[in-house]
């Protein structure tokens, strides 16, 4: 497993931590620095990614429930929610990461943490937004 794969993981756990703790993901994300020779370590990109779902993640929720179809974002299972937001802040606000990667690595992440319907779901709104991404970003 890549170095960035486990960032994203860990990523993911901390979101889903945030989100079921009821507490600010930078805070948790805080917690977790300060331990850096633990098993709690984060690896700076997770710290990346963690960062910029909070920074932008009033826009990716908007993105989310707009083209999901049938599915609000608070509806969604917990690690989905965790996992779009990942998968939607490298496409859209990571030049980085190709798109092709970003998918490919949240419909993973989606299947090993997730439902069996999860993947499929993940897959689709995360191409749809690679589709219209051109006139989301002008």
């Amino acid at each position: 497993m890549g170095a960035r794969t486990k960032a994203r993981k860990r990523a993911v756990d901390i979101l889903f931590e945030a989100e079921q703790r009821g507490v600010d993901p930078q805070v948790l994300l805080a917690d977790r620095v300060i331990e850096p020779h633990t098993e709690a370590a984060v690896p700076q990109y997770a710290a990346d990614l963690v960062e910029g779902v909070v920074a932008h993640r009033e826009r990716i929720d908007e993105l989310l429930a707009t083209y999901s179809r049938g599915w609000t974002v608070d509806r969604m299972p917990a690690v989905d929610r965790a996992v779009l937001r990942i998968g939607a802040w490298e496409l859209l606000f990571n030049d980085e990461v190709p798109d092709a990667v970003a998918v490919d690595e949240a419909v993973d992440l989606a299947r090993g943490l997730s439902t069996d319907e999860s993947p499929g779901f993940v897959n689709g709104l995360l191409g749809r937004l690679v589709e219209i991404k051109p006139t989301l970003l002008t």
